[in-house]
């Protein structure tokens, strides 16, 4: 068995850069939430508006709490799929730097515009998060790279 030798390219550091911009953007997402929380008087820990609370709120309340849920899931679907995306990225960004990196910010740049599009208050059923689903794209093209590099390593 032939011993692998691991020499970063100086490139990684676009890489890193991307990975701090996802940790930022993480962070975004919960103080939008609080903002939408807030906005919604939805008490902490409460991690949702409840049916029950829905009922008994006014149209504007109402709309609120919705937003608020909104804002929440997609806040939960970043939180979901950002584990995958950052090992993804870190890993494929060994071989293939400024392509991970550049993927990489795309997928961020998808998820801002996912959670933007789901709290739109013009879209109905959170449709609005649509416009951000490209990030999907971006995350299964590293997974992509990932598992090209694993077989070029045993090939």
């Amino acid at each position: 068995m032939a011993a692998l030798a691991l020499t970063l390219p100086v490139e990684y550091g676009y890489v890193l850069l991307t990975a701090t911009f996802t940790l930022f953007s993480s962070s975004w997402h919960g103080v939008r939430v609080g903002g939408f929380r807030k906005a919604a008087k939805i008490p902490y820990p409460q991690a949702y508006a409840e049916s029950n609370d829905m009922k008994a709120a006014s149209g504007d309340e109402k709309k609120k709490m919705y937003l608020f849920n909104c804002a929440q899931r997609a806040h939960g679907n970043f939180l979901e799929n950002m584990p995958a995306f950052t090992i993804a990225m870190l890993i494929a960004g060994l071989r293939f730097p400024v392509t991970a990196a550049i993927m990489g910010l795309g997928w961020n740049v998808s998820r801002i515009f996912y959670a933007v599009g789901y709290t739109s208050p013009n879209h109905d059923k959170g449709q609005g998060r649509l416009y951000g689903l490209t990030f999907w794209l971006f995350q299964a093209g590293l997974i992509g790279m990932v598992g090209w590099m694993g077989v070029k390593m045993v090939i």
